[in-house]
């Protein structure tokens, strides 16, 4: 049997209610020192103050009823693990498909595995 790394886990819950519109599964997971990318902003946020503030202006506007996280990959280094997967959604009245690509870096503090760098891009194809 093999066995899952937690972080998928993790990331797989917090997907659950982002895709509802909740994104606090996310800033719950994340460190005071997280880094964030996203295709539909310009720059880098650095920190969870930051993220927080990004995140409160897209609260309860992603909807997206059917999802699928795909190939999710774990390479653990030391007290770090690197999730990488491919995303896609379907949201709205139309059931408008995006994919994506995502990497997340997780630092294991003590027991809790914590979000340190968010890297999503968008990807054609499937």
């Amino acid at each position: 049997m093999t066995r899952t790394h937690p972080v998928i886990g993790l990331e797989k819950a917090a997907l659950a209610r982002w895709c509802s519109g909740d994104p606090s599964g996310f800033l719950e997971l994340s460190a005071p020192d997280v880094t964030y990318f996203d295709p539909f902003l310009p720059a880098r946020l650095d920190g969870l103050e930051k993220l927080t503030a990004y995140y409160g202006g897209i609260r309860g506007k992603i909807s997206a009823p059917r999802y699928e996280m795909i190939d999710p990959h774990v390479t653990e280094i030391g007290d770090a693990a690197i999730l990488t997967f491919r995303f896609v959604s379907f949201g709205g009245s139309e059931g408008a498909e995006m994919r994506w690509n995502c990497t997340e870096v997780y630092r294991r503090e003590g027991e809790d595995w914590r979000i340190v760098q968010t890297h999503w891009s968008l990807t054609g194809g499937s």
